[in-house]
């Protein structure tokens, strides 16, 4: 293919970006996608239980690390994000969950006009095309190009971890993605007949292949400003600056590590701060880099007491046998992400919708691929949803080769602390009940000699890890709110022709993982830039907990 013109250039080939340019291609508009990653071809990335390898290499990941923590000991914690296309939808963990109901309208209440609930569940389901069964079908897509699968369960830890949930009062839910959100249940995940299916399996490769669509390989330096209008992308492809023009708009949708970045090297952000770095002022937005979140985690780790759990394959012949059978079959422990049990609970009474995510996997094992001590183990990843803590993506240098400054400030809110307490307080009485008498031996971390406060604080300090959910660098928000820096159009205030659709416009942190929100972002934006007349509203009610005022569960 030739080089194009193209009405629309997207920085970035991740789930937002990826989204958009399939359905401005399907509207017949020529696009280019600049993504500085490669192929995705290959099993670390297209096999789902090899998921812990792309996140942990350089050919896929940017490798960026916070700044020293100052609530952690100055501990500094990895920041992966995706280098390939596809970005980070080819690189994580696969689990898909939309957010709660409440989240988005949440977002409507900071702002963000026509992105309540009701305007956000048609473009969700625009997107899915939902394998799931159990649950209301009426709230699901079943057209998308979003494969959405669940996991055969086969191990009994997955029924043990849903069933100690219901004998500890909580409810179970069929579809967390569906009415109600609260309580234990079947987790869903973008796999598709055993394959990982990211933003570039199901949007970017079939709008490549229809014509309108050229990715081109380079990295992203600065947004080209022309008397107040993006008129281009300036790139550095093969040793060469070059500029790729755009007819229309440009499009930043580079994450929300490097989205605020580009935004600042282009003259876009604080304007002390861009001075600072000798960069000229085109829009002093204070916002560009601010507002920075994401969700923390801790690994609650249990001993087993007999040999059900995934161990058994975590050696070398174990691994390559899993591989082997699906490399042949795409089937077998291979084709899952592992993450086959959820759920989301309430911290305390008085919140109205969950605060608190579980992950359950039938081994205990750390994202880095690191087994625990002790042989056959189980885990449960926890952790609150909505922290208060802020912190912000900052310029090292006015040079674009230079990584950002990302300083999540993690813990610096007194009630992070309360919250991550009560979270292992509620999972040691979760795991306590029946269900998980035939399997549980010990606990092998925290720990049960761990009780006190101050205890488990020294634990969460050196211990807490990211659960890799940054957002919100580009808050959307009015055009007359000095801290947004994009309207509800995700036009970018005081510029002309440029917008930003990814993870950075979220106003507030989603509950749980945000591939899906941020491929709902991807398409309800690719809308607004065609002038579109939004999604009809949907009229669908979630389900919350009636009691949620006097009652935990």
């Amino acid at each position: 293919m030739g080089k194009m013109t193209a009405d629309y250039v997207i920085i970035g080939s991740g789930s937002a970006g990826s989204a958009m340019a399939y359905r401005l291609a399907q509207a017949g508009k020529r696009v280019t996608v600049i993504e500085q990653g490669g192929t995705d071809a290959g099993p670390f990335i297209q096999m789902p239980a090899a998921l812990s390898y792309p996140m942990n290499m350089g050919v896929y990941d940017w490798g960026f690390q916070s700044e020293p923590e100052p609530h952690l000991g100055g501990r500094q914690l990895a920041t992966p994000r995706g280098k390939v296309i596809g970005g980070s939808s080819s690189i994580n963990g696969m689990v898909y969950v939309r957010g709660h109901a409440r989240d988005f309208d949440t977002w409507e209440g900071m702002g963000a006009q026509g992105w309540s609930y009701a305007d956000v569940l048609p473009y969700f389901k625009r997107m899915e095309n939902w394998h799931g069964g159990e649950g209301k079908p009426e709230f699901r897509g079943n057209d998308g190009p979003l494969h959405i699968t669940r996991g055969p369960r086969k191990n009994p830890l997955f029924d043990a971890f849903i069933e100690a949930g219901a004998q500890a009062g909580y409810p179970v839910t069929r579809d967390y993605n569906g009415q109600s959100q609260e309580g234990f249940g079947p987790m869903e995940a973008t796999i598709w007949k055993g394959q990982r299916w990211s933003a570039a399996n199901a949007y970017l490769k079939p709008a490549m292949n229809a014509g309108n669509v050229q990715v081109v390989r380079g990295f992203a330096r600065r947004v080209v400003i022309e008397n107040g209008r993006a008129t281009g992308v300036e790139i550095l492809r093969g040793g060469q600056i070059e500029v790729i023009p755009a007819a229309a708009e440009v499009i930043v949708a580079a994450s929300s590590i490097n989205t605020p970045k580009i935004l600042m090297l282009s003259g876009i952000g604080p304007a002390a701060h861009l001075r600072e770095h000798g960069i000229d002022v085109v829009a002093d937005r204070p916002g560009v880099g601010a507002n920075l979140q994401d969700h923390l985690e801790i690994y609650m780790q249990f001993q087993a007491s007999q040999p059900v759990t995934l161990y058994k394959y975590w050696n070398l012949w174990g691994k390559a046998a899993i591989g082997a059978q699906w490399l042949l079959t795409g089937k077998g422990l291979g084709a899952s992400n592992q993450f086959e049990a959820c759920a989301f609970i309430r911290s305390k009474p008085g919140v109205e919708y969950p605060d608190i995510q579980y992950h359950f996997l039938p081994i205990a094992v750390r994202y880095d691929g690191k087994a625990a001590a002790g042989g056959h183990g189980f885990q449960a990843h926890v952790g609150p949803m909505r922290s208060k803590s802020r912190g912000a993506v900052s310029l090292r240098s006015g040079d674009p080769m230079d990584n950002p400054k990302i300083l999540f400030n993690y813990m610096s809110h007194p009630e992070d602390w309360e919250d991550f307490r009560r979270c292992i307080r509620l999972t040691r009485e979760i795991f306590g009940q029946e269900a998980f008498k035939p399997y549980l031996k010990s606990e092998i971390q925290p720990g049960s000699a761990l009780q006190s406060d101050d205890q488990l604080d020294d634990f969460l300090r050196e211990h807490v890890e990211s659960a890799y959910h940054p957002c919100g660098t580009a808050r959307m928000g009015r055009r007359d709110d000095p801290m947004a820096v994009v309207d509800p159009e995700c036009r970018v205030i005081g510029v002309e022709g440029l917008r930003v659709a990814d993870s950075s416009i979220f106003p507030q942190v989603t509950n749980g993982n945000l591939n899906g929100p941020s491929i709902m972002v991807g398409e309800k934006a690719s809308d607004h830039i065609l002038g579109r007349t939004p999604l009809p509203k949907s009229n669908l009610e979630p389900l919350l907990n009636p009691n949620w005022r006097e009652s935990q569960r």
